[in-house]
């Protein structure tokens, strides 16, 4: 009976006569403009706001909301393959979302982001961040533009005010032209203020400004140094501290600063896009729930690796000093030269002011998610650094009461 079914079926197909053929010709000329255009927005005016007044939460949703369901949110995650692109990725991917993960170094770059979704549903493109066509051809069948993008020290290919002023700019007028895009969010940084002592803060406080001009619905949010398995911080210390066995403390350590787990960050994301629009238009300031000076944030690390602190302070100008030789060079010899570790000069001038959130700033709280505290689960990853494997380490006999040494 299926067969005889199956067999009308495809007779009625193949018929052109037939009054029920599945496309009409009216159908057929109503999307032939999806594959006539190479990319979207040829025939709309540019600088004209197309972005939906509010959130995706009307989008059509199909499952239980698994990776194995349908969200509805298409995603280009510009700067996937970053730190925090990992787990943004992640966390859209979890509930059935489409995530187009660009990217402009080897195939390799987003392989470990395949597996995080279900088949298909992470498709890693090729392009070019200076080609506005590139561009395009990643945002095309996007509703969603997620901004990563950045970068804590310049190359001889990319300084700080492209990666984090022109590259923003751009991705939010593309977006603007695009015509489906319902939610823009873009990640800047804790600190970011015209007047900053640091270039990479303020070219990102210059993005914020833009953005908000060209696209006012946009979301903004601000993480504070974010801490995880891959971060750029603890592991660059506890790498300092196994090989130097001590850590330069640049100017004391005592700035203030507010580390947050990043975990936490990309949540605050997907709370975000997964909203009624409430935060549309709004700037987030994503701080932990503990503030800490530099050089507590390094005892914590030592205490978590089990070695002695044992810290070289220097001095601010000695430090800039240390660190100009690179700065100076960048563009004036004809090979790339060594990613700056602990001295970093534009880090440096970051440090010589606190980065806490605004007293009256809007947080995790009004996204409804309660950060982590840093001591436990999320620095565990740090156990690796641990003298003779995880369950030891220089200070393991100062932990181990004589009681418990007696039993067998």
């Amino acid at each position: 009976m299926m067969q005889n079914y199956s067999r009308k079926f495809g007779q009625k197909l193949l018929n052109p006569s037939s009054s029920s053929t599945l496309l009409s010709s009216s159908s057929l000329n109503s999307h032939s403009s999806l594959f006539d255009s190479t990319y979207y927005g040829i025939d709309r005016p540019r600088h004209v706001s197309s972005l939906a007044n509010r959130g995706v939460g009307h989008l059509v949703r199909k499952g239980t909301g698994g990776r194995s369901s349908v969200s509805g949110i298409v995603a280009a995650v510009f700067g996937a393959t970053g730190f925090l692109g990992r787990y943004v990725v992640q966390q859209l991917a979890k509930t059935g979302s489409q995530v187009l993960v660009p990217f402009r170094g080897s195939e390799d770059s987003p392989r470990h982001l395949k597996l995080m979704g279900d088949l298909g549903q992470i498709v890693p493109m090729k392009y070019n961040p200076r080609d506005e066509d590139s561009v395009k051809a990643v945002m095309a069948k996007a509703n969603v533009v997620l901004n990563l993008i950045g970068r804590e020290h310049e190359t001889r290919n990319y300084s700080f005010e492209e990666v984090n002023h022109s590259m923003a700019a751009n991705l939010a007028m593309i977006a603007k032209e695009h015509g489906g895009i319902m939610r823009f969010v873009q990640v800047s940084c804790l600190g970011a203020n015209p007047s900053s002592p640091s270039r990479m803060l303020r070219a990102k406080a210059a993005a914020e400004e833009t953005i908000m001009k060209e696209l006012p619905e946009a979301t903004i949010m601000k993480p504070a140094v974010m801490i995880g398995t891959e971060d750029r911080i603890l592991n660059k210390w506890a790498h300092a501290a196994k090989k130097w066995s001590f850590l330069p403390l640049i100017g004391g350590g005592s700035t203030k600063i507010q580390p947050v787990y990043v975990i936490d960050v990309a949540a605050a994301i997907i709370a975000a896009l997964k909203d009624d629009g409430t935060s549309m238009g709004k700037v987030y300031e994503l701080g932990g729930p503990e503030v800490y000076t530099v050089r507590k944030l390094a005892d914590l690390m030592h205490e978590t690796i089990r070695e002695h602190p044992r810290y070289l302070k220097v001095p601010v100008p000695i430090a800039k000093v240390l660190s100009s030789p690179r700065e100076f060079l960048l563009n004036k010899v004809p090979f790339p030269l060594p990613t700056p570790e602990i001295f970093n000069l534009d880090e440096i001038n970051a440090y010589t002011v606190d980065t806490v959130v605004s007293e009256n700033a809007l947080t995790f709280e009004n996204l409804g998610i309660t950060p982590r505290k840093l001591k436990g689960y999320p620095i565990e990853f740090l156990f690796s650094y641990r003298k003779d494997g995880p369950q030891f380490g220089s200070t393991f006999s100062e932990r181990v009461s004589p009681e418990s040494a007696d039993q067998p």
